[in-house]
């Protein structure tokens, strides 16, 4: 079964608990597809179900017939245990800070409903007929920034079980900036000021023995969020080979450090890749011969293929990480293929916070470089041209304002490539001594991909200003694209609508 399908009602992305991939789960935040659920997804799901309420009916279940945490040996009552389950929910909703963007969590919602699809939970199929009803009908619940630690994103999917039930509202796109509505016990209403969500809700669901911890245990939004913002990576990633491309040739650069027989001797499929990109780009042979002013450039060209092939590959590897998460049944306890309920620690997300965090620390390495060829073609011995390519009378400034806003942007890259991953926190009694923090990771991989658009933009608006200087620009569809609406005037004047024009212009130059 294809994973996106298209027919009369659009597209649709399939929900099924195993295959869903990151493009995807794109489509589906974004709400340009639909998902849909195959019958034997659902099957798998009731199946589940029907399983754990045995399994639990003749042992305790952690969360089910205990508390959680610390409470992990205080035994829950018997016939109490579907209340326990809406306490749960209604004492850890306790999320704080501003609300979170609708397609983050649209995310959120479908990573959840198609982990829940791979049959580890236990949870009643209808929360997941609920999560995607949410997703086809354009509305999500209130969901907060501050919360998870990345073992889990505890409060977020609290919010998430109590809008399902009910007691918090469903808010529609236009609506996710406001304030969140204060919810301790009992219904509410949207907060004052704000449009109701759209009719044709998803009906409140009826919480049952052991949805709640089901639900609960998930890095749902962390993945979610990971997703998103490793897909904007991999988007500008790309435009950096047409960035870097039109700069090389903007410096009458060598070729000789991206051709193919080079690259073979150190077979890294990254740095490969990102030579063979720039060949194509620039309509270049797989064995280029030196035709510059300069038997060696500066790192910024030299290393290039090395540096950001090391980025791809770090792209590549959360790509994958996400792709497993988000098919694979985390909850704690787990229902396994050979029908018991193991308790476990999968849904620590170290896999997931290293692995942005990684990739943090290596878009900050290209990034430098990018601000590096920005400060070259700034050069007249290196490009052949006028100081900041200044076209105007003596102590015109050029494009000299582009390296302070670029390198003003490097800084902020600079404070993303910490670590999250090195953070530490010691929480209930104890008992959970260590934390990913994912979550952390990946709002940081966000605002590192802004960052990082405005320091290649600034890079691309200096390339194209160069090689227009120059007599004999390379014919390439990459410099067309760009020049075409980039301003042509060189004069000394404000910038910055040329670095908003180029910031635009990457998603199309990483189509190339």
């Amino acid at each position: 079964m294809p994973l996106v399908s298209t027919d009369t009602g659009g597209t649709r992305v399939a929900l099924d608990g195993r295959g869903l991939d990151l493009p995807g789960l794109v489509l589906l935040a974004d709400a340009v597809a639909a998902p849909f659920v195959p019958p034997e997804a659902l099957d798998r799901a009731h199946r589940a179900w029907d399983t754990m309420a045995r399994l639990a009916a003749h042992g305790r279940l952690y969360g089910r017939g205990t508390g959680v945490g610390a409470n992990r040996s205080v035994p829950v009552e018997a016939g109490d245990e579907t209340e326990h389950g809406l306490r749960l929910l209604r004492s850890h909703a306790g999320g704080a800070g501003p609300l979170l963007p609708a397609r983050q969590v649209r995310a959120m919602l479908a990573v959840r409903a198609n982990q829940l699809l791979a049959g580890g939970s236990g949870i009643h199929p209808s929360l997941i007929t609920a999560l995607t009803e949410a997703l086809r009908r354009g509305v999500h619940p209130a969901v907060q920034t501050y919360g998870g630690v990345g073992t889990g994103d505890l409060t977020a999917l609290a919010q998430t079980g109590l809008t399902l039930i009910g007691e918090r509202p469903w808010l529609a796109a236009a609506t996710d900036t406001a304030r969140a509505p204060d919810v301790d016990r009992g219904p509410t209403r949207p907060a004052a000021g704000t449009d109701a969500a759209p009719a044709g809700l998803p009906a409140p669901v009826t919480l049952r023995a052991g949805d709640a911890l089901a639900l609960l245990s998930s890095n749902a939004l962390a993945l979610g969020q990971a997703a998103l913002a490793g897909h904007a990576v991999a988007v500008l990633l790309r435009a950096t080979h047409a960035v870097a491309a039109l700069s090389l040739a903007a410096v009458a650069g060598s070729p000789e450090a991206y051709a193919a027989p080079l690259h073979a001797l150190r077979p890294y499929p990254g740095p490969a890749r990102a030579a063979a990109e720039v060949r194509r780009l620039l309509e270049l042979p797989d064995r280029p011969v030196t035709a510059g002013r300069r038997i060696q450039d500066p790192y910024g060209f030299r290393v290039f293929p090395q540096v950001h092939g090391a980025a791809l590959e770090a792209c590549d590897a959360l790509r994958r990480i996400v792709e497993v998460e988000i098919n694979t049944p985390t909850e704690n306890p787990v229902l396994a293929a050979d029908g018991h309920a193991y308790h476990h620690g999968g849904f620590f997300a170290a896999p997931l916070g290293l692995a942005l965090d990684g990739l943090n620390l290596a878009l900050l390495q290209t990034a430098q470089l990018s601000a590096a060829r920005l400060s070259a073609l700034g050069r007249a011995d290196l490009t052949g041209l006028t100081d900041f390519l200044a076209t105007g009378p003596a102590g015109s400034s050029g494009t000299m304002i582009l390296e302070y806003t670029a390198n003003s942007a490097l800084a902020e890259l600079r404070s993303c490539a910490a670590p999250a991953s090195a953070g530490h926190a010691v929480l209930s009694h104890g008992l959970e001594e260590a934390a990913g923090f994912a979550g952390q990771a990946a709002r940081q991989t966000r605002r590192a991909a802004d960052a990082y658009a405005t320091v290649l933009a600034c890079e691309l608006v200096a390339a194209v200003r160069a090689l227009r200087l120059h007599r004999a620009a390379p014919p390439v569809p990459a410099l067309a694209l760009a020049a075409a609406v980039l301003p042509p005037d060189t004069e000394d004047r404000p910038l910055t609508g040329d670095i908003t024009t180029a910031t635009d212009l990457l998603p199309l130059l990483a189509e190339l």
